[in-house]
């Protein structure tokens, strides 16, 4: 919230989004953990009463190898109690793509947007590609692009 604060002199948002999913790890010193509710939760509580958390963010019925019991059946320990009491609307499931796709197509066309930038991706040749692979297990912020025969370079 502090951070949010420096940029709008406010603590809280009208409404947030969680991109990342239960594969969410914990922050600062639990960084290395798995912690599946830990974006939800921290949604809901920099979220103003009556704003909305959207959750575009994957999240499984089952997961055999989720970090505790609980989430391995999709079970989360969430603040749900917090949601209500701040009446905060939730809108969940898969992005709608198809709404979006021939705007985004075009500005990517006619180089209204660098996606390349805006995805953040890094060129590899086939032979990195285990490193790609390893990087991108490890939570790299980055989308990686084989390049087999460095015709993009």
């Amino acid at each position: 919230q502090d951070q949010i604060y420096d940029i709008l002199r406010e603590p809280e948002v009208d409404c947030a989004v969680d991109c990342v999913g239960f594969e969410a790890r914990g922050c600062g010193h639990d960084h290395s953990r798995e912690v599946p509710a830990q974006v939800l939760n921290d949604c809901m509580a920099v979220t103003k009463c009556g704003g909305g958390v959207g959750i575009p963010g994957l999240y499984v019925t089952e997961d055999p190898g989720a970090v505790d019991e609980a989430a391995q059946f999709g079970n989360l320990s969430l603040r749900i109690g917090l949601g209500w009491a701040k009446s905060l609307y939730f809108y969940t499931g898969q992005t709608p793509v198809m709404k979006y796709h021939k705007d985004l197509m075009n500005a990517i066309l006619f180089d209204k947007i660098d996606i390349a930038k805006a995805v953040n991706v890094e060129l590899i040749s086939l032979d990195d590609a285990p490193r790609g692979y390893t990087d991108f297990d490890k939570g790299a912020a980055k989308k990686f692009v084989i390049d087999p025969h460095a015709m993009c370079a």
